[in-house]
């Protein structure tokens, strides 16, 4: 499996769906610091997309749901992983992602995080504290090198 990278995120489906639905937000501002920069990746495999658009359906329409996956599918990075694994952390170690963003308090907990450990480096935390702890100018300097340029694409775009 690939090495973590603080610059690969893993968005749960419950994020991807209030991206979409929710409009400002946690998990908007979050999702917005990995649009923003073009050397940050979004990892998910295409059941992590599933269950999203599930959501998204569920909570809205059939059409917005189509219309979000046409534009996810080329927002992500796809990795493939056995069938019956966690969409979402399956996602992260399959794509070598340093941070998942979930509101899943069960992946967040004290338990989860230690018996990931021996297995994979992520943090796993809600989207609030990534959208609040995330600093693309160090993160730029660690992995790039030199001075940061500042945001590099729109997020709206």
């Amino acid at each position: 499996m690939p090495e973590a990278s603080p610059a690969r995120v893993v968005a749960d489906a419950d994020v991807l769906a209030a991206d979409l639905l929710c409009g400002e937000g946690p998990a908007r501002e979050a999702l917005d610091h990995v649009r923003r920069h073009s050397w940050v990746t979004l990892v998910a495999s295409d059941p992590l997309l599933d269950d999203a658009e599930a959501v998204i359906q569920r909570c809205s329409t059939a059409a917005l749901a189509a219309d979000w996956r046409e534009r996810i599918e080329r927002e992500r990075e796809a990795v493939d992983h056995p069938t019956g694994d966690h969409p979402a952390l399956a996602s992260a170690y399959r794509g070598g992602a340093a941070h998942l963003l979930t509101y899943d308090e069960s992946l967040r907990s004290a338990e989860t995080t230690l018996s990931l450990k021996p297995h994979m480096q992520v943090s796993v935390r809600p989207p609030d504290a990534f959208a609040r702890l995330f600093d693309p100018e160090s993160l730029y300097e660690h992995l790039e090198g030199g001075a940061y340029p500042g945001p590099d694409r729109d997020p709206r775009a």
